[in-house]
């Protein structure tokens, strides 16, 4: 298959125009204040698709069953024609799960460097099926799409074709989810990597939130001609969701004091690291709402119902949050299940969640790490 890389060297260029892996275990209506910033901010793209307006946003109404056990560090799962995919963030594996919840292997990501939050992590699953994949190499973080053949229960991982190369790496603040939104682009989270000035400079790529084409080029609709950048001033943004009427919200976690859930304008600035957290400074795009971080540590987002939920690392918390009201949020199964790492909707409708307390931060329970699945309502 093609292989191209467009470097970080090249993205700074068109910006500055504008102005150690773990051994493989065995398989097993909303209005929101326009953002004050002196970035130039351009409308953002509109959705292709709209649902009606809710008036009750979805909540739980179940008791959790797992879905699958047994699992080494998992960071995603996506569903590609119905079958769920899991990356395992140390093994570099890629796994799909059968309906028994029995995880097979159909690749494994080469070159993949696990150390610390970097390695094998975000998976986005393209129009036509191919596998977007977010992972860390010897030279940083990089982009990758992957053809996926075969049937349900024996699919295999083709060729790499790398997109995008050369994005800011280390062994914390190392970003990594990656997601298509309503417009049919991929945006991608990058963590400052521990370059904390690196996140308010436009010519790097670390701190972003990134837009790019199926194809791995700049949207011409990019708030900077030129550059994937979409947003920047994060620190390590690791959530993305879209509400129905196509607003996009991040997640991110902050330093010491204050972890974000933001409303994301194409071109706007955050604030990191000048800023951390609600602080009303001019120039700069306030979080709709902020946790200290050892109640939260925010991940994995997904919406459904006018609702966002949140997955959190040291919270240990699933984490519901109303789009009509977003400054408020309702905490479920609180320590019960250990870190949460992701969270999808499944095509049948209910919510499912992972956890992640085998990474090496984690208290394992037996069965983990696992995935669980509730209904909603």
């Amino acid at each position: 298959m093609r292989h191209r890389t467009l470097s970080a060297a090249a993205i700074g260029t068109g910006i500055l125009l504008a102005g150690c892996t773990a051994t493989p275990p065995p398989s097993p209506t909303a209005t929101f204040p326009a953002p004050s910033s002196s970035a130039p901010v351009t409308s953002a793209p509109a959705a292709s698709t709209a649902s009606p307006a809710r008036t009750t946003p979805a909540t739980i109404a179940g008791t959790p069953q797992p879905v699958a056990t047994g699992l080494a560090a998992p960071w995603s799962v996506v569903f590609r024609d119905g079958t769920p995919l899991v990356s395992e963030r140390n093994s570099a594996r890629i796994l799909e799960l059968a309906p028994d919840g029995s995880a097979r292997p159909i690749g494994t990501v080469e070159g993949v460097v696990g150390r610390g939050e970097s390695g094998l992590l975000g998976l986005a699953v393209g129009g036509g099926g191919d596998l977007y994949v977010y992972s860390t190499a010897s030279d940083g973080n990089r982009v990758q799409r992957f053809a996926v053949t075969g049937t349900p229960g024996s699919l295999s991982l083709g060729q790499p074709d790398t997109l995008l190369a050369g994005i800011p790496a280390a062994s914390t603040h190392d970003g990594g989810r990656i997601a298509f939104g309503p417009d049919g682009m991929l945006y991608v989270t990058a963590g400052d990597a521990q370059q904390r000035n690196s996140a308010q400079e436009r010519d790097s790529l670390a701190g972003k939130i990134l837009r790019m084409t199926p194809e791995g080029e700049v949207p011409a609709d990019n708030p900077f001609p030129g550059s994937l950048t979409y947003s920047y001033g994060h620190r390590n943004p690791q959530g993305l969701a879209w509400a129905e009427d196509g607003t996009l919200f991040a997640t991110e976690f902050g330093q010491n004091t204050w972890d974000e859930l933001n409303v994301i304008r194409p071109g706007a600035n955050y604030g990191w690291p000048t800023v951390e957290g609600i602080a009303g400074r001019e120039g700069f795009v306030d979080p709709v709402q902020q946790w200290q971080p050892g109640t939260a540590s925010p991940s994995g987002m997904a919406h459904a119902g006018g609702t966002l939920f949140i997955a959190n690392l040291r919270g240990q918390v699933l984490r519901s949050v109303p789009v009509s009201d977003p400054t408020t949020f309702t905490d479920h199964y609180s320590r019960e299940y250990g870190r949460i790492r992701d969270v999808a909707l499944s095509p049948d409708g209910q919510l499912w969640f992972m956890t992640n307390n085998t990474d090496g931060r984690g208290d394992p329970q037996p069965g983990d790490d696992r995935i669980l699945a509730v209904p909603l309502s």
